[in-house]
């Protein structure tokens, strides 16, 4: 499996992954949290795209209990990585994959009752015990038994041979917005987990809360939470001003920045890039900056993003390429072959807020630096 922190390192264009904003984001959670709810960071999509082997190693390093991933080929890259404290996958599983888990010492999410049979039936063959959470729905509709019909699975499954049950979860599907849903979720989560200890079933780790529910709902932490966006810098709530946690301040992590790779002055009416979606009025300057949607610089932001070069604004002229834009500096605009380019996050002072290009193009911070792709190194910065 191909991961960003494995990309030629001298590429112009890189993404600056600060370590100390990290660790100020993970601060943050512990504040919110308390000492006595351990904390499962997820490092899913390649840690939301900031280079899933070191970030993991810095927050365990950081007081991170447990890792949270979304495949088993996520968890084994890990593992081969030398990390050996506790993953869980929780997404839905294939059986076939079973094996692998319990080899490797990787917790299995369990959503339905066939799940959990599979995964007792391979444990059993193997002589090993399989280290499951239990996955109930309580209102995300993604996977999951549902909470009305949850009982007979919690019950079988914590009776099944070779099972040790570690953990009960559910998520939050509004927490960033609905309130008054959340509360339902949680008031039906909370009624499982009391029939639970009335039938003297305790599991360790009991966890509903993402980031969301960290930041705006106390009453979902639990034993464990999962922040995910929130350690990378960002507020699941959208970009709001002035908000202060006992101090702090989520900061973003990432950094992209790109050069200047060539310089041309082009006549009035010259069509740009593909389709020639964008004409020069004037005769100005154009600049191509070593990056395109093959990065992970969505398309949509042809004719629509902007870039920082020498402290200025300058739009983007025309189709985003696969693995070239071009930027419109204007007839006086100034810029030299190897010129850094900000195109999100900070640099020198200058701020392109992430959430300002997710804008623009209908989409949201974590899709955006997901899709930043492996070829983009991961450059990781004090």
């Amino acid at each position: 499996m191909i991961f960003s922190d494995e990309a030629y390192i001298r590429r112009p264009t890189r993404a600056e992954v600060s370590i100390s904003r990290l660790i100020n984001n993970l601060e943050i959670v512990k504040s919110l949290v308390g000492g006595s709810v351990r904390i499962m960071a997820m490092v899913k999509s390649n840690a939301y795209g900031h280079g899933i082997r070191r970030v993991s190693e810095e927050l365990l390093r950081h007081g991170v209990h447990y890792l949270g991933v979304a495949y088993l080929e996520e968890a084994l890259f890990l593992r081969r990585s030398g990390i050996a404290a506790p993953i869980l996958v929780v997404g839905a599983i294939n059986t076939e994959q079973v094996r692998d888990f319990i080899l490797h010492d990787v917790e299995i999410t369990t959503s339905s009752i066939e799940k959990s049979r599979a995964i007792s039936a391979t444990a059993l063959e193997m002589g090993m015990q399989a280290k499951v959470h239990i996955k109930v729905d309580t209102g995300m509709e993604r996977i999951g038994v549902h909470w009305y019909h949850a009982e007979r699975f919690i019950e079988e499954t914590c009776a099944m041979p070779n099972i040790t049950v570690r953990g009960i979860f559910s998520h939050l599907a509004k927490a960033e917005s609905d309130d008054a849903f959340t509360a339902q979720q949680l008031s039906r989560f909370g009624d499982l987990i009391a029939l639970m200890e009335r039938r003297g079933i305790a599991p360790e780790h009991v966890h509903i809360a993402n980031s969301a529910g960290i930041i705006a709902h106390p009453a979902s932490h639990c034993t464990m939470v999962r922040p995910g966006i929130m350690l990378y810098g960002y507020d699941p709530r959208g970009l709001l001003p002035d908000v202060d946690f006992q101090g702090r301040r989520l900061l973003p992590a990432m950094t992209l920045k790109s050069r200047v790779s060539f310089f041309k002055v082009c006549p009035p009416e010259t069509g740009i890039s593909y389709n020639h979606t964008y004409v020069t009025d004037t005769q100005t300057r154009i600049v191509t900056l070593p990056m395109g949607y093959g990065d992970g610089y969505n398309r949509l932001l042809s004719n629509r993003g902007e870039v920082m070069i020498r402290g200025r604004r300058y739009p983007v002229a025309g189709s985003v390429c696969m693995d070239q834009t071009m930027v419109d500096i204007g007839p006086e605009g100034t810029a030299y072959n190897g010129d850094d380019v900000l195109v999100f996050g900070e640099m020198d002072g200058n701020v392109i807020p992430l959430e300002s290009l997710c804008d623009k193009i209908g989409t949201i911070t974590y899709e955006f630096l997901c899709t930043i792709s492996y070829r983009v190194p991961r450059i990781y910065v004090p």
